[in-house]
């Protein structure tokens, strides 16, 4: 006679992941990004002071994913942290400013460079584009807005280049540099579009790799050797 009980019954396999895990991480993502925006786009200045409570806050997460966005943050470069555990956005000694000056102008003119080859006219008619949101944030005196869309201009000449473990080292080097920009961008009180977007432009219309190299590095140093001199 063949037994007739009922199969055992299968065991749920758990998930790899919690759901409380997960939504750890999620946040710990919302803060990291958030937080590596403000910073890279110069909302914060130079030794401005943060506290896990007030990420916690701003973000709306607990202590813990703020923890964990900070310490990425640190280890990149863009929030430096005491002894005593006091964190802070960098403030960049001189020969810090000029290493990240020089690291930019080896890092950007190669990839102008890499570029150039497939810089087609709906790529410059976009920096043009770009160049003229740079000049509304001069002109609104909006420190926040000249620094992000200068940026953008950058990193969209960039993404030709179809380099990214290069544009990658690059935006790091961006977001230690974000507080300092914005220090700069009190310092240098523009009132018109950088003279080397434009040089940039030109070389791009005109497929001159000389002239482009030279008007990358001249735009990417110039300021922050004001600053560090």
């Amino acid at each position: 006679m063949q037994d007739q009980s009922p199969p055992p019954a299968h065991k749920p396999v758990p998930p790899l992941v919690s759901p409380r895990s997960e939504n750890v991480s999620s946040a710990h993502d919302k803060v990291y990004r958030g937080l590596r925006t403000r910073i890279m786009h110069g909302e914060l200045p130079p030794a401005h002071a943060l506290t896990l409570r007030g990420i916690g806050r701003e973000f709306d997460v607990s202590m813990t994913p703020a923890r964990e966005a900070v310490q990425r943050l640190v280890a990149e470069g863009a929030l430096f942290m005491s002894s005593s555990g006091r964190v802070a956005t960098p403030e960049l000694s001189n020969e810090r400013i000029e290493e990240l000056a020089a690291l930019r102008a080896l890092l950007e003119v190669e990839l102008a460079s890499r570029a150039l080859p497939r810089a087609h006219m709906a790529l410059i008619e976009r920096l043009q584009t770009i160049n003229g949101t740079i000049a509304e944030a001069i002109a609104h005196k909006d420190a926040v807005a000249y620094i992000r869309t200068n940026l953008e201009f950058h990193r969209t000449l960039y993404l030709r280049a179809q380099a990214p473990a290069m544009l990658a080292m690059c935006e790091t080097v961006w977001l230690q540099l974000g507080p300092t920009m914005r220090a700069l961008y009190g310092r240098l009180q523009r009132t018109e579009l950088p003279q080397f977007h434009r040089a940039i432009v030109a070389a791009l219309r005109a497929g001159d790799e000389p002239g482009l190299r030279l008007a990358v590095r001249s735009d990417v140093t110039q300021g922050l050797k004001l600053l560090a001199s």
